[in-house]
């Protein structure tokens, strides 16, 4: 990806003095961190305990899969810039990481969906949930949401690199997002930005409306249950997705789908935060805490570690 009119950006950032960017770089480094190390340990656990070898945590797995990778197109660029003071980007940097970016957040809400599904097949159709969701079905859906988020990204990254970026190489944000390039360009783009405007629509609104046709009937469902400890045990599978899914589409909305406002360019940026570095980082602790099957997986395994670790101990 090369282009004539310019080699590099600078990433603006937040707009605070250089003691608050370290602050928030050490800040966003541990929620880094911890995101990394949580998703992995989901990811780990779901793979290694064949009580979960299920639709639905081969799901969750596929959603550590992408927070990881998420959140890593993101943060590693923020904290060299908030801890070296060097804001610039390459453009193949920039371009590589607005698409990213964007694809793996469409998958994100394409697997979201899925789930849903996958949850009304278990709580509606229990009897015939294992011919509805079987690991072929599964496959499907997984390689249908990447090659879905791959084609509704892709002519629109290709699009803004052919842009001519003539105003200005200082970009407001923290990261390449798609609609302060735009503002640089002094090329037309209104059609890109109808175009991205109908995709981000396309993408999160059918995934919301989905999600809850999906959770009207499972809710429905789950009311009809008459014991208490049933209803509390369905329901439980349920809310850490409902919880995540609808803080992704909130802010998605608020920020892609809304009436674009360059003044209110600073104010995205908070949102944008939640999106790349703090959902990533809760996401696997609200799953777990949901979850009795996985902490019960994860308090197994740790014994099994400490055991094994005093048993070497012990040896020496």
């Amino acid at each position: 990806m090369e282009n004539q009119s310019v080699s590099e950006f600078i990433l603006m950032g937040f707009s605070v003095g250089r003691q608050a960017e370290i602050l928030l770089a050490c800040l966003f480094l541990a929620m880094y961190v911890i995101s990394m190390a949580g998703n992995m340990t989901v990811l780990s656990i779901v793979l290694t305990d064949s009580r979960l070898h299920s639709p639905m945590y081969f799901f969750l797995s596929n959603v550590s899969v992408l927070d990881i990778l998420f959140t890593s197109v993101i943060s590693p660029q923020l904290l060299w810039n908030l801890f070296s003071n060097d804001k610039s980007i390459s453009f193949s940097g920039c371009m590589a990481q607005s698409y990213f970016y964007f694809f793996l957040g469409t998958v994100e809400f394409l697997l979201f969906t899925s789930m849903s599904y996958d949850r009304y097949a278990a709580i509606c159709k229990p009897l015939q949930y294992h011919a509805i969701i079987n690991g072929r079905v599964c496959i499907q859906m997984l390689l249908g949401s990447w090659l879905g988020g791959f084609l509704s990204v892709l002519c629109p990254t290709i699009m803004i690199t052919r842009l001519s970026y003539c105003r200005s190489n200082v970009i407001n944000h923290f990261f390449c997002d798609s609609g302060p390039l735009l503002d640089l360009s002094c090329s037309d783009t209104h059609f890109i930005e109808l175009m991205d405007f109908l995709l981000s629509s396309l993408v999160v609104l059918c995934s919301l409306v989905l999600t809850l046709v999906s959770y009207t009937y499972i809710i429905s469902a789950i009311l009809r249950i008459s014991t208490t400890t049933g209803r509390s045990k369905a329901f439980n599978t349920c809310a850490s997705h409902l919880t995540i899914i609808s803080i992704s589409c909130g802010i998605t909305i608020f920020i892609y789908i809304t009436p674009s406002q360059k003044e209110t360019l600073e104010v995205h940026k908070v949102p944008a935060v939640l999106t790349t570095i703090v959902c990533p980082f809760l996401n696997p602790f609200i799953f777990t805490l949901k979850n009795d099957n996985i902490k019960q997986a994860i308090r197994e395994a740790l014994r099994r570690n400490i055991q094994l670790i005093t048993q070497k101990t012990m040896s020496f």
